[in-house]
């Protein structure tokens, strides 16, 4: 585990991540990162655990409506 540090970046305050924390969670300068209110903290995730559920909804129902949709791309 990394002890991260606040610092003052323009009226915000952002963290650092290291390089090791970037690598694990396969991100870089300018990707986007998804914060998670758990039990006991939160987490960083590099997508969006609520909208992967909601892909994943939508493509059971295109599955299921394969036809309807390809009449409708006509």
């Amino acid at each position: 585990m990394s002890a991260l540090k606040l610092t003052q970046i323009g009226n915000s305050v952002g963290v650092i991540l290291p390089k090791e924390v970037l690598a694990r969670l396969k991100v870089e300068k300018g990707d986007s990162l998804f914060v998670t209110e758990v039990e006991d903290g939160i987490t960083l995730r590099p997508y969006d655990p609520e909208f992967s559920e909601q892909m994943a909804a939508a493509r059971a129902i295109m599955k299921r409506r394969r036809n309807v949709l390809r009449e409708l791309a006509k």
